[in-house]
């Protein structure tokens, strides 16, 4: 987030006269743990989430690499990948693990991952220290078992722009570890039987489809107003981004003309947001590193689907300016068949929209103020004609969005409190499943007296989910990941001169009839001073 009035001081930053950041006492250990610097030094704590490594089963292993490159620029990396034989095919998780290091200056990049087209991992990267990092991520991959079990094309690209001034060149590996599913292990259940990339806006399924999920990895970036849409206000005020709409967007799936699926984006801050990235050099905001698809259901409109035909679909993100970029939305379509039918019939039953209602109203002043309230309602229904009986599907989403954006003159100070809720409801049979998701942001940034900038900043990633059938609940989990950060640094000067501080801290819950998960983060000045574990 680098193009508003305060936060184009960062580009300045990194353009500033004036060497590396010199090499300052790293932190020692106390009677305690770790005591941290008085201010950032040179080097800090290499990345590191709070959130949880992906559950395996312990039994045999396979790895495969399936990318390795060192990215400069925006070439991609392609390669080739053939599966494991010596894991066969009966696998119960696959596991994706990136391993990267980058030294200097960089900013935050975005990069992406397919597999036969289909795209298996989108990610951010974190932003340098002069002596360098390390950092990894791992994702369950297991869902993309279609494409994984059998050779394929291998695309990466984490674009890049490396010179005299930003000088840190992303060194990446990228791996596939197969667990085998042995004894009392059994294979993943409920996997696709094919994954289909949504490439040009036609789909042709197959006629015996009876199950249709569609993941779209909706990222707003690339530097402009999109980066961080939240921020924009209608064209009538005075604020660097302007749209039309105001700050609401909203990720729509359309079949043949007509909605299909609504969804909230995430608000991904990268490891450069907020004009702060002494906020992110060790703890990135939740799903920076790991950023994951919306997810619809449209088996509703799996009988029409499989007509044989090439149906439209459309994906779109709501609120956007016309003719601006920024938004990517790379979209895969999941779909499971029915073994006993050749073909699977049935109908679209329901489709209810209320209409889209988004109101932005600018009070001028000092400060000034924009009040946001957005909300949409979509509820559709289907049935089909299966070998195992006829099956209702019903799905109901609701989205809704609140903030509050208010800025000072040259936009200092400028401040957002907002909160996004998706609520979605899907009926199959006599099975009931609800996810109840919920993100929020609150933070103001300001710069000060002898040119200190600093940022105060809370993040929130929350869902509830509950699965009920026949009135008798079967599985719930409750996640909540919270992110509070406060740093300042005197802009505008070298790096060496910056004299920053900063404190950190990330707790990542999660609980529910699977276990339970509890890690909290704390660092300051970059040194990690806590990490904690509850269950």
């Amino acid at each position: 987030m680098r193009s508003l009035k305060i936060m184009s001081l960062l580009s300045g930053l990194v353009l500033a006269a004036g060497a590396l950041l010199t090499a300052q006492p790293a932190a020692a250990d106390g009677p305690n743990g770790p005591t941290s610097p008085v201010e950032f030094t040179s080097d800090w704590h290499d990345p590191v989430t709070a959130a949880p490594p992906v559950d395996t089963p312990g039994t045999r292993s396979c790895e495969v690499t399936l990318a390795a490159a060192q990215f400069r620029d925006f070439t991609p990396y392609q390669g080739s990948y053939v599966p494991p034989k010596e894991c066969g095919t009966r696998w119960n998780k696959v596991v994706l693990r990136l391993e990267g290091n980058v030294k200097g200056r960089q900013y935050d990049r975005l990069g992406h991952l397919t597999l036969g087209g289909v795209e298996i991992f989108r990610t951010s990267t974190p932003q340098p220290s002069p002596d360098g990092i390390t950092w990894s991520v791992e994702k369950d991959v297991t869902r993309y078992r279609d494409v994984l079990s059998r050779p394929g094309p291998v695309e990466m690209l984490i674009g890049n722009v490396v010179n005299e001034t930003y000088t840190g060149v992303l060194d990446v590996r990228v791996t596939l570890t197969f667990h085998t599913a042995e004894g009392r292990v059994k294979p993943a259940a409920g996997t696709p039987d094919r994954v289909v990339p949504l490439t040009g806006a036609t789909l042709t399924t197959p006629r015996n489809t009876e199950r249709v999920l569609a993941e779209v990895y909706a990222t707003g970036s690339g530097g402009g107003c999109e980066e961080y849409w939240y921020l924009s206000v209608p064209d009538a005020a005075p604020y660097s981004c302007r749209a039309p709409e105001g700050p609401h967007r909203e990720v729509r799936v359309s079949v043949d003309g007509r909605l299909a699926g609504i969804a909230a984006p995430f608000p991904t801050v990268w490891t450069g947001g907020w004009s702060n990235p002494f906020l992110w050099y060790v703890t990135p905001a939740p799903r920076a590193f790991d950023v994951q698809p919306v997810v619809y259901d449209l088996t509703p409109f799996a009988a029409l689907l499989n007509d044989g035909n090439a149906h439209r679909v459309d994906v779109t993100v709501a609120g956007v300016p016309a003719g601006q970029a920024g938004w990517s939305v790379p979209t895969n379509v999941l779909l499971w068949q029915d073994e006993g039918s050749r073909v699977v019939t049935g109908g679209l039953d329901r489709h209810e929209e209320t209409a889209p209602r988004n109101s932005s109203v600018h009070t001028a002043g000092s400060p000034h103020r924009l009040d946001t309230e957005a909300g949409h309602r979509l509820t559709v229904a289907g049935h089909l004609n299966t070998s195992h009986g006829r099956v209702d599907t019903t799905v109901t989403r609701t989205v809704a969005h609140t903030s509050t954006h208010r800025w000072g003159e040259g936009e200092n100070p400028d401040a957002l409190t907002a909160r996004w809720t998706d609520r979605e409801t899907v009926t199959t049979g006599g099975t009931v499943t609800r996810t109840d998701r919920t993100y929020t942001m609150d933070g103001e940034t300001t710069v000060g007296a002898g040119d200190r900038l600093r940022t105060v900043l809370t993040l929130g990633d929350r869902a509830d989910t509950s699965v009920v059938r026949d009135g008798r609940r079967l599985s719930w989990s409750r996640l909540d990941d919270t992110y509070t950060g406060d740093a300042t640094y005197t802009t505008g000067v070298p790096r060496d001169q910056r004299h920053a501080v900063g404190t950190t801290h990330e707790r990542y819950r999660l609980y529910g009839s699977e276990g339970c998960y509890d890690r909290s983060l704390t660092t300051v000045q970059g040194t990690l001073t806590e990490d904690l574990r509850r269950c």
